[in-house]
């Protein structure tokens, strides 16, 4: 497992499990000649996208970025839809830590799209139960509301079995939340009404975690965003505004479904300067 310290905060990335989406459906309008070079695509268009929560420790308190894609929720036909290789074997990542799911203090979902919030319930029996049962599990108020009352777009991605059994778990907020001291998420909207970033500051050095406005490395251009986007205009100014806050800091970029980089930084020439790859990555 990858790890990296931002300042006082460490970041550990788990395994949540692994899908392979269209690449043209990832890059919207962006033309496959120019996408392709930049992301590994396979024979069936798709491209490689993890699902691997992060898990952030800081002064005792235990948190995790997303959930991962969940374990024996997902049909034989879901899974070919989605392809989806890999389940969540998170259990076994934080036991490799000394850590169970028990210890989580508290999920942060940037959104609850199926391949984020999945892993949040699993089956005990017939019966969808918390799989943090002591956390609480912040989202914006905004992508709560479509999560339990999806139009007819979004309940292809929202689905009742990830939030109906952790509802009593759940905290909102509108614009901004803290988190801990220098953990905060703040909501974006683009790739879903509701979607948040999060931002990690201590000791004067700054991680940013775009979640899906920047799904992976090759959508660093403002422009390529999903096809997958609700609302794409938003998404590019979210973009714009993060990233140009990033430079300030010379901040790290922190990725949930990238297949190559947990974290990177670039230059003001687009160019990374330093990285941390991901473990067997291509």
């Amino acid at each position: 497992m990858e790890t990296l310290n931002i300042g006082k905060i460490k970041l550990t990335w788990l395994n949540g499990g692994v899908t392979h989406m269209d690449g043209g459906a990832m890059f919207g309008v962006v033309p496959k000649p120019l996408w392709s070079k930049k992301y590994a695509v396979n024979d069936k268009n798709q491209i490689e996208l993890r699902t691997d929560p992060i898990l952030v420790q800081k002064d005792g308190v235990k948190l995790l970025i997303d959930s991962g894609i969940g374990f024996g929720k997902m049909t034989d036909k879901q899974k070919r839809n989605y392809g989806v290789t890999e389940e969540t074997s998170l259990d076994q990542s934080l036991k490799t830590l000394g850590l169970s799911t028990d210890d989580i203090d508290a999920v942060l979902m940037t959104h609850l799209h199926f391949d984020h919030a999945s892993g949040l319930t699993r089956y005990e029996g017939d019966e969808l139960v918390s799989v943090f049962k002591n956390a609480v599990i912040y989202t914006s108020s905004i992508e709560w509301e479509e999560m339990k009352h999806p139009n007819i777009r979004s309940k292809n991605t929202y689905w009742k079995e990830n939030w109906e059994a952790v509802q009593h778990q759940v905290k909102t907020f509108t614009k901004k939340r803290e988190i801990v001291e220098g953990i905060s998420m703040y909501h974006t909207g683009g790739h879903s009404d509701g979607h948040s970033v999060i931002v990690l500051e201590d000791s004067g050095e700054t991680a940013l975690h775009m979640a899906d406005i920047m799904p992976t490395h090759a959508h660093r251009n403002p422009l390529w965003v999903l096809a997958y986007d609700d609302y794409p205009l938003n998404s590019i100014a979210a973009k714009q505004k993060w990233q140009a806050k990033a430079a300030e800091k010379n901040a790290w970029y922190i990725f949930y479904h990238d297949a190559v980089f947990r974290a990177l930084k670039w230059d003001e020439n687009g160019d990374i300067t330093v990285s941390l790859r991901r473990e067997n990555s291509l």
